[in-house]
């Protein structure tokens, strides 16, 4: 379940190409992580909820070259 939508915002970190997305006005420390199966992306729970998603190699998946 993902609540806080109209809060979610983004963050991209170059240097390890990772593109955070978080629910709520704040970034929230989770209670559990989850990998896909190729281990690609963290889901980040916390009291049931979705607070953040991380996509591992974002610039490759999204067909991008970032400066």
């Amino acid at each position: 379940m993902v609540r806080d939508l109209d809060k979610m915002w983004f963050e991209y970190d170059k240097q390890n190409d990772i593109l955070y997305i978080n629910f709520g006005e704040s970034a929230e420390e989770a209670d559990e992580e989850f990998l896909s199966e190729n281990g690609e992306i963290a889901f980040r729970i916390k009291d049931g909820r979705i607070v953040s998603i991380m996509i591992i190699g974002f610039s490759s998946k999204a067909g991008i070259t970032v400066i």
